[in-house]
């Protein structure tokens, strides 16, 4: 049953949401396109999975970013997945109005974008579709190649960055 939150209910306000937010570990990931020749990334860890078939995943993006209008006009974007060892990368990226590809080394994928070196993974994506949510664009893409290497991923909890301690379990298939 949904039920509406009753009227007397305080009003939800961004630190709040941001501090409670903040209690759902994630991963960290670079979000990298280049539009009119321009490389353009930034730190994101509003990223899910939606489909499986076909292979759709989203990306929620700042509105009013550089990037995040890059990712628009381009129609294309990467999602490069951070490892335990790529904290700086992740600071880099996250700092607004600078070159983030400064001095850095990256590689192109296939679909001309810029890529993170030795990312723990990384997709390559069509914007599929996009909308306006609050404060950011909600980003669809259509996941049209991958990479994945061993290693550890980079987590993020409560405002930090944080390791994932494997608790070495058997692999849980949700639905398969």
């Amino acid at each position: 049953m949904i039920t509406t939150p009753s009227t007397s209910e305080a009003e939800v306000g961004p630190i709040t949401m941001r501090r409670t937010m903040g209690r759902f570990a994630t991963g960290v990931a670079v979000v990298t396109t280049r539009a009119a020749g321009v490389p353009h990334g930034m730190t994101v860890n509003s990223l899910t999975s939606v489909s499986l078939d076909p292979p759709l995943l989203l990306v929620c993006l700042t509105i009013g970013a550089r990037s995040t209008d890059a990712v628009v006009e381009a129609g294309r974007f990467a999602v490069n997945i951070l490892s335990a060892r790529q904290e700086q990368l992740a600071l880099r990226f996250a700092r607004r109005g600078e070159d983030h590809f400064a001095g850095l080394e990256v590689t192109e994928g296939r679909h001309r974008v810029p890529v993170i070196p030795d990312a723990f993974a990384h997709l390559e994506c069509d914007v599929e579709r996009h909308l306006v949510a609050g404060d950011h664009v909600v980003v669809f893409g259509h996941v049209r190649s991958v990479c994945e290497r061993d290693g550890e991923p980079l987590a993020f909890h409560g405002g930090r960055f944080a390791d994932l301690a494997d608790r070495a379990n058997e692999p849980v298939h949700w639905f398969f």
